[in-house]
């Protein structure tokens, strides 16, 4: 029998839950993920997952959403109070390419996104959060702009939209441990496109 939690709990219930399948999905990847498995990362029984998720696509659609809300979030917080329009842009294009292949926060985004070519929800997720990079580009680059410190080649909309391509693209050989592409050089890569089309320098980051 399950022994459901009081409504204050259900709460923290839920996001366990999403915690231990995002884990799972970083561990096992998406094909073959089971109920049973998240139970397991969580330390609760499959029973209670279930009465959770019915079924582990609406499991699923939640660790999507809590990933996108996390991954725009911390570039937007940690950008927010930057007043150098050169700075900002240099950390909004550090944050978004993962550190190292065993990124778990894009690793699940990764993993995500591609089942977004089969279920609707989740491509408008992804859409969701490709509109978000794009808004943090689009602001910076219009601050800058502005301010007289980019001067655009084409319009900023472009620009950003190509840049957060740019960065999915990488992110992605980086996550699948390309060992021809480094976090550095990718980073590097997106900058020195932003250099061309804004006529700015940025200066380029190192190895760690």
């Amino acid at each position: 029998m399950v022994v459901m939690a009081r409504p204050k709990r259900q709460g923290v219930r839920r996001s366990e839950m999403v915690s231990a399948a995002t884990t799972a999905i970083t561990k096992r990847g998406m094909t073959g993920l089971r109920i049973k498995d998240v139970a397991e990362e969580a330390g609760l029984s499959a029973g209670l997952v279930s009465y959770y998720y019915p079924s582990l696509e609406d499991l699923l659609v939640e660790v999507h959403e809590h990933a996108v809300d996390r991954f725009y979030r911390r570039r937007h917080d940690a950008v927010q109070d930057l007043a150098d329009p050169v700075e900002r842009l240099r950390t909004t294009v550090r944050l978004g390419i993962p550190d190292a292949a065993d990124d778990p926060l894009c690793t699940v985004l990764y993993e995500l996104h591609l089942h977004a070519s089969r279920n609707a929800t989740h491509s408008a997720l992804l859409s969701t959060l490709f509109d978000l990079e794009v808004s943090l580009y689009s602001t910076v680059l219009e601050i800058g702009r502005s301010q007289g410190v980019f001067t655009p080649s084409m319009p900023t909309e472009e620009i950003a939209r190509t840049a957060v391509s740019l960065e999915d693209a990488y992110g992605l050989h980086i996550i699948a441990r390309n060992r021809r592409i480094e976090p550095w050089t990718a980073r590097n890569s997106v900058l020195r496109y932003l250099d061309t089309v804004l006529s700015c320098s940025i200066a380029e980051f190192t190895p760690d």
